[in-house]
């Protein structure tokens, strides 16, 4: 039998240390694409830093909350729950409930904003009083 050229044993043996090739049963060294959890040398400080924060977790439930409050109060304004308004107010271009659906908008993004800030900052105290107790001498 004739041996193969170089060119051909560079194709099935990727190290090119004349082993056998890697079985398919051999775990992959790489992480998948899409994999959640990049290696941990990839991750930058900041993205780290808001990791140990929580802030997607933060701004989801304040989006929640915000949007819960804004619903609430839009559906207790224009349906009346609370009795009819009392006003003579005009409300141009869009009407009564434009306008209300406006202010719903804006209280939604500002109690989500707010919420999200302080369970931010709920989060930042817990974590740097524990760093604070594991730096005390014992």
């Amino acid at each position: 039998m004739s041996e193969p050229d170089e060119g051909t044993t560079a194709a099935t043996d990727p190290a090119g240390d004349g082993g056998s090739p890697p079985s398919p049963a051999d775990p992959p060294e790489e992480v998948p694409p899409g994999s959640a959890d990049p290696p941990e040398e990839e991750v930058s400080p900041r993205v780290a830093f808001m990791r140990a924060l929580r802030v997607p977790r933060n701004a989801k439930v304040g989006a929640a909350v915000g949007l819960a409050l804004a619903v609430l109060a839009y559906v207790v304004r224009v349906a009346e729950l609370l009795g009819p308004f009392r006003g003579t107010q005009r409300y141009p271009v869009i009407g009564a409930e434009g306008w209300f659906l406006v202010l719903a908008f804006v209280l939604a993004t500002s109690t989500a904003l707010l919420v999200a800030a302080l369970l931010t900052a709920v989060r930042a105290a817990r974590l740097a009083r524990e760093v604070d107790l594991e730096e005390e001498p014992r």
